[in-house]
Parts: structure tokens; C-alpha cells; sequence
């Protein structure tokens, strides 16, 4: 897929992504703490199923579980030099779930090492270079396109989205995590989110996880008042809430969620999905709650 051709898949209509991978995991039996990435390659049916569902519930893209397949991630499970191998396996899963009616995504996120000047030691030519490998073996599997996703500052996304064009012409979309607020976690804001990741060459910004799309609005209008590309929504089920065995509960229902969702398009979102505590249930939901909307 070509910047273009994401650009017109875009315009003047809205594109659903995925919901959830992670929380629905810990549902199906993955235990905290472990590699997430090995054990999705232990338990490929779990994913494959998974991600069927989506496609059936209405996604027309879902994100390869690339997530936390990065160098310095690995390296924490020792299995850095699997980096190669896990990527590829990764993605393939995912198209053996979709095959080629959905598009896939390969997804990047932070790496946990902060910059220098954000609190941190990585300099920024090290961090680029833990982006550009993972991105070159992801372009080289056939993928459709980079998110780089969850971010927490815009800085590091800046990086991520620079290393991301120097190997490949693959669209990138780029979604941080933002307080209701607008700030990130380590440096930047909506706004500068926006006119800055375009201006370096981002096909679509936005926001993911953080908190519930009913805390969200004035954010996504924020967003959108600066946007020239297509602005990301791709918010938590609300809140958790802590359990006595110390899960995460979310308790916004997929209704409730498809009804904040349609108040977040009416502010300006165009690429809508969902992330911790949502299930295809959420993305049918919002699906046929947006049925036909076009933008305003």
C-alpha cells in the first residue's frame, strides 16, 4: 500500500481498525509478566481467532502482534536474537487469520528507553536504529502498513515515524497516549502531535489507549482543527478498575462505547477502533452505529 493509496482509502469515509489485543490475552489465559510476543507464538489459535473476529465484527485493518518486538524489548526476555524470526512469524499469523480482505498493520511502540532531555540516556541515533531494524524485517514480510502506536511522547514518535520512511514508502499512521488533557506522558501535546508528525510525513494521528472516548472530545476537536491528515481515535473501554486479583476491569459496555465514539467522528475522528477492554463485540458495535456516516 502507497501513502496515496492510504490517503484515498480515507477520504471522505470513515476506516474501522481493531480493538483490543493485549486485555483479551489475559482473558484467554496469558499470564503477566511473560514475553506477550512468545507467548502469542505458543498460543497461535488464541490470535488467529482473535483477529478473525475483528475481521468479521467490521475491522478493515488490524495490527500484527509486533507490539513489544522490538530489540531492546527482547532483550529483556533474552530473545533478542530471535528478533527476526519473531517478527516474520508475527505477521504472518496475522494473515493467516485475515489473509488479504483486511489490511494488516505492523505495529511499533515504545520501547521504554526515554531520550535524552526527556529524563533518559538514549541518544536519538540509537533509538532510530532500534526502530529501523524492526520496520525494515516488518516492510520486508509484506505488510501494509506502520502504526507506530501508544506513544508517549512526541519526540520518540518523531523517531519512530523518521526511521519508518528512511527504509520503506509504506504509509505510517501514529497514535499517542494522551491524558484527557491532551498532554502525553513525556513531552508534546495534541496539537503539536498533529502538526508536527505530518509535517515529518505521518498518513494519519491521533490518540490510543489513555482513557474512555467520553473523556476525549475536546481533544479530538483540538486535533482535528490542526489536522491535513485523517485524526486517529482508538480509545480504552472506559477507566479501569482494579479487581481483588489486581486485573484491570473496564466497565464501559460496547454500546455506551459506540455512542462516545460517534460523538468523537462528530468532533472530527475518521479512523476509529478501540484498545484495552474492548472486543470485536465493541468494533460490530461501533460498526453498525456508524454505518454511513460520512465526514463533516
Amino acid at each position: 500500500m502507497t501513502r496515496d493509496d492510504f490517503q484515498e482509502l480515507t477520504n471522505q469515509k470513515l476506516l474501522y481498525l481493531d480493538g483490543a489485543t493485549g486485555s483479551n490475552l489475559y482473558l484467554a489465559g496469558m499470564p503477566r509478566g511473560v514475553c506477550t510476543e512468545q507467548w502469542i507464538l505458543e498460543h497461535e489459535q488464541v490470535l488467529i481467532e482473535l483477529q478473525r473476529a475483528y475481521a468479521r465484527a467490521g475491522s478493515q485493518i488490524v495490527y500484527a502482534p509486533t507490539f513489544g518486538a522490538n530489540r531492546v524489548n527482547l532483550c529483556r526476555h533474552g530473545l533478542e536474537d530471535d528478533i527476526a524470526d519473531m517478527n516474520k512469524r508475527l505477521v504472518d499469523l496475522s494473515r493467516r487469520a485475515v489473509g488479504h480482505d483486511v489490511l494488516i498493520a505492523g505495529d511499533i511502540s515504545p520501547t521504554g528507553k526515554l531520550l535524552e532531555g526527556s529524563g533518559g540516556d538514549t541518544s536519538v541515533e540509537e533509538l532510530f536504529e532500534v526502530y529501523r531494524e524492526q520496520i525494515s524485517i516488518l516492510a520486508a514480510e509484506g505488510i501494509d502498513l506502520i502504526v507506530a502506536e501508544t506513544m508517549l511522547s512526541v519526540d520518540e514518535t518523531v523517531v519512530a515515524l523518521d526511521a519508518a520512511m528512511s527504509v520503506c514508502s509504506l504509509p505510517v499512521i501514529c497514535t499517542l497516549t494522551l491524558e484527557a488533557d491532551g498532554n502525553a506522558i513525556y513531552g508534546g501535546n495534541a496539537v503539536e502531535a498533529v502538526e508536527t508528525l505530518q509535517a515529518v510525513g505521518a498518513s494519519a494521528v491521533g490518540l490510543n489507549c489513555s482513557v474512555g472516548p467520553d473523556q476525549l472530545e475536546s481533544v479530538i476537536r483540538n486535533m482535528k482543527s490542526a489536522a491535513e491528515v485523517p485524526v486517529i481515535a482508538k480509545p480504552n473501554a472506559g477507566m479501569p478498575v482494579i479487581d481483588t486479583s489486581g486485573n484491570a476491569v473496564y466497565g464501559m459496555g460496547a454500546e455506551e462505547f459506540a455512542g462516545h465514539m460517534e460523538q468523537l467522528a462528530k468532533a472530527g475522528a475518521s479512523v476509529l477502533g478501540g484498545c484495552c477492554g474492548t472486543t470485536p463485540d465493541y468494533i460490530r458495535k461501533l460498526r453498525l452505529r456508524m454505518e454511513g456516516h460520512l465526514i463533516r
